[in-house]
């Protein structure tokens, strides 16, 4: 299929865009810092036509669904989220070094798609769970939280890095001289956390919504529900934290990590490890 062979020049492309935001984080030259920028432009373009080539697959196969439905095309949509979420904040806030910690994860989720022989890349009717609406508003508004969630796992690792070799009364030298300050990155994880967090409150009303049409009860505390009101509680107790107890700094980006750990297992180890209604996801 086109389509996958688009899937796999993405891959590549994401790996070369990594390499370059990481060789912008190495020798500071706005030249690749640019060229970096560029090549993700051009990768979430491509990315778009690969989707948009396996959405028409599907009709010509007599199908004719979103490419949503099954492993293989939740990954190649959550790296399209990653990329598309990063590269909003990019424009926004003109800095280009959280691309070294904010690509890893759009290369990796896509390649594990793409190369991964667990991951299967065949098209495939709908089963009835799946035949419906909800479906568009449910995985949309979820990959998009998670992809919000993922950038500001990466702001994470970025401000606890510089917190812990930053040393006061000292100016800063070398890569960290690149990373935004500290109060910076710590406003930047409450942003996009900020973000995630609502979309996750209407990808769990969605899916609860589907759930009723699908299986006749709004909740019925399948694994993977249960994963998704944990990670809920857990970006919840960062905005409570934040506002009423007004956290900042390492406490809140373990915060955010623990999150990103809780969606991540949402995601990939419900539906390896335990059973349910979504195993089929």
């Amino acid at each position: 299929m086109i389509s996958s062979k688009f899937v796999t020049a993405v891959t590549f492309l994401y790996l070369f865009c990594t390499v370059l935001y990481f060789s912008y984080l190495a020798f500071r030259s706005k030249k690749l810092g640019s060229l970096a920028v560029i090549s993700t432009w051009v990768a979430l373009t491509l990315h778009t036509v690969a989707i948009l080539a396996r959405w028409i697959e599907s009709y010509r196969l007599g199908f004719g669904h979103a490419p949503l439905s099954n492993m293989y095309e939740s990954l190649v949509f959550f790296s399209w989220c990653i990329t598309f979420i990063y590269l909003l904040w990019e424009v926004k806030l003109k800095t280009r070094i959280v691309g070294a910690f904010a690509m890893p994860f759009a290369f990796l989720t896509i390649a594990y798609a793409a190369l991964s022989p667990g991951v299967s890349d065949r098209i495939d009717p709908l089963m009835p769970a799946l035949q419906s609406n909800w479906l568009h508003a449910h995985v949309i508004t979820c990959f998009l939280s998670y992809a919000s969630f993922a950038i500001s796992c990466g702001v994470s690792v970025m401000y606890l890095v510089k917190a812990r070799r930053e040393k006061p009364g000292q100016p800063e030298g070398g890569v960290l001289s690149l990373f935004p300050t500290l109060e910076s990155l710590d406003a930047l994880i409450y942003r996009t956390i900020a973000v995630g967090f609502p979309l996750l409150t209407i990808g769990i009303i969605t899916g609860s919504a589907w759930a009723n049409y699908a299986w006749g009860a709004y909740w019925s505390w399948d694994p993977k529900e249960t994963w998704s009101l944990i990670t809920w509680f857990v970006y919840a107790i960062f905005l409570h934290a934040r506002f009423t107890r007004e956290w900042r700094g390492k406490r809140t980006a373990i915060l955010s990590l623990i999150g990103f750990v809780a969606v991540i297992f949402t995601y990939f180890g419900v539906n390896y490890v335990l059973s349910g209604l979504h195993s089929y996801a």
